[in-house]
């Protein structure tokens, strides 16, 4: 096997898009076409473009696709020219069936129960699984457009520095990147009204997603007997076929792919254009490395951080975004570590 990437040596990147009409503005259900697209015009015969340099593929429901790069980058910068080069040419194979990718976290007036549809070439069954255990013609799973962030670990040491970091940044990711406080044509109230959602998808099998916020485990041993154990007790009953039995039915905040060797970032709502993704990408990169190097506190002070406090601090920048009063006075050294990297 090749040997895995160490710490911030690499990162791994995907953004989703909706698909909508070029007139009404509408999700348009046409990824598998678009794949077929992509994949006849690509030399590989593959769904890639930017030289091979951008990835597409499908998700749960059939007007979303994900672009990705197909080997890890050294930085996310890196993937800006790629991912300009590979939107216009997505736009010019979906303007043919009068469409064009939208970005941004969450639709602002679809219908969930009217407009969605599960991604139809679903050889596995994954899709259909979880529509039949959830009923996934919700916002929760069909209008929530993310950023996913993958950061490598070459071994366990690496994966509890990493994991004890990122669990410190995921409550100020919704301050710098909440992009979704419109659904059902209304204003929410929430500037990242997705999470809402998101956080409440999985709720007939509470060990998906737990607390949002992972557990303060630091060892892969410790987080499969908390965590992925957890999950799969829970959906034995309701998935007798094992078909979900797997690392990424974990839905928390971030979860460790321990297929991969990395811990993926996925509450990063996707934002108007390539430029900002990879910017806030870049500041929450930043602000993880600068926190596993010990650089503003020990690894013994970021452990002792409890799911709850960090709970409470997300979903207050949840509501207000930037404007967030956070609930913790010691928690306010971090944010000011993000506020001058997001600079």
């Amino acid at each position: 096997m090749k040997k895995p990437f160490s710490l911030f040596e690499v990162c791994g990147l995907e953004i989703e898009y909706m698909v909508i009409d070029r007139i009404t503005r509408d999700v348009r259900p046409v990824v598998g076409e678009l794949l077929d697209a992509l994949t006849a015009a690509n030399p590989l015969g593959e769904p890639l473009t930017s030289g091979g340099a951008v990835e597409w593929s499908n998700e749960l429901v059939a007007h979303v696709a994900e672009a990705k790069c197909p080997a890890p980058v050294p930085a996310p910068e890196t993937m800006l020219d790629p991912l300009r080069q590979g939107i216009a040419e997505v736009n010019a194979l979906l303007a043919p069936m009068n469409a064009a990718l939208l970005p941004s976290a969450a639709h602002p007036w679809m219908d969930p129960k009217a407009d969605a549809m599960l991604y139809p070439r679903d050889e596995e069954g994954i899709y259909k699984e979880y529509d039949r255990i959830f009923g996934c013609n919700t916002h929760g799973w069909t209008n929530l457009q993310s950023v996913h962030v993958n950061l490598p670990f070459a071994d366990a040491e690496e994966f509890g520095r990493l994991h004890a970091a990122i669990r410190l940044v995921l409550p100020l990711i919704p301050a710098i990147a909440a992009a979704s406080p419109y659904l059902d044509g209304v204003f929410t109230g929430q500037m990242d009204a997705r999470m809402l959602y998101y956080r409440d998808n999985s709720l007939r099998i509470p060990a998906m997603t737990g607390e949002l916020i992972p557990e303060p485990v630091f060892t892969p041993e410790a987080y499969h007997a908390r965590i992925l154990q957890r999950i799969y007790e829970e959906t034995a009953p309701l998935d007798p076929k094992g078909i979900l039995r797997d690392e990424w039915a974990n839905a928390r905040a971030a979860i460790a792919r321990f297929d991969r060797n990395a811990i993926e970032i996925r509450v990063i709502d996707s934002q108007e254009c390539p430029t900002a993704d990879l910017a806030v990408a870049h500041a929450v990169i930043a602000v993880t490395r600068l926190l596993t190097e010990e650089r503003f506190a020990s690894q013994d002070a970021l452990r002792l951080w409890d799911t709850k406090r960090l709970y409470d601090i997300f979903f207050a920048a949840v509501r207000d975004a930037d404007q967030a009063v956070i609930p913790d006075a010691n928690y306010m050294y971090f944010s000011k570590i993000l506020q001058l990297h997001s600079l």
